[in-house]
């Protein structure tokens, strides 16, 4: 049997590769990175999510990908409250929350909002 101990990277496919790249790295802090041949990804943590470019995917990819697909759950140690803030001074239109969830590892407090492509993200602390 495989037993799976992390997830190190994800792929989305976006529709504006610079889009995606400055709305990431503004309202979430995350490091844009350039890799393999000027390929984009954004770095958080142990993680990056690879960012294709609708039309110009990298192969291998998923069997239909198509910008606005995903639903990603995000965890941060920053406050709800200074999330939300964070959120609003962006001009960030929350879709929901602050709300109660169940996470991997137990309770979670989450706001959603979209990202430029419709993605639905959501960012958690743990309760």
């Amino acid at each position: 049997m495989i037993k799976i101990s992390g997830l190190d990277h994800l792929v989305l496919t976006v529709s504006d590769l610079q889009a995606s790249c400055d709305f990431y790295r503004s309202v979430l802090g995350m490091e844009v990175v350039t890799f393999a041949e000027g390929r984009k990804a954004l770095r958080f943590g142990m993680q990056k999510i690879n960012l294709h470019e609708a039309g110009h995917e990298y192969m291998p990819h998923a069997y239909r990908p198509v910008p606005g697909s995903a639903d990603l759950c995000l965890l941060t140690r920053t406050s709800m409250e200074d999330v939300m803030h964070h959120l609003a001074d962006c001009g960030v239109v929350m879709t929901e929350g602050p709300v109660e969830r169940t996470g991997g590892a137990g309770p979670l407090l989450s706001v959603y909002f979209r990202d430029p492509d419709g993605n639905l993200l959501e960012i958690s602390n743990a309760i």
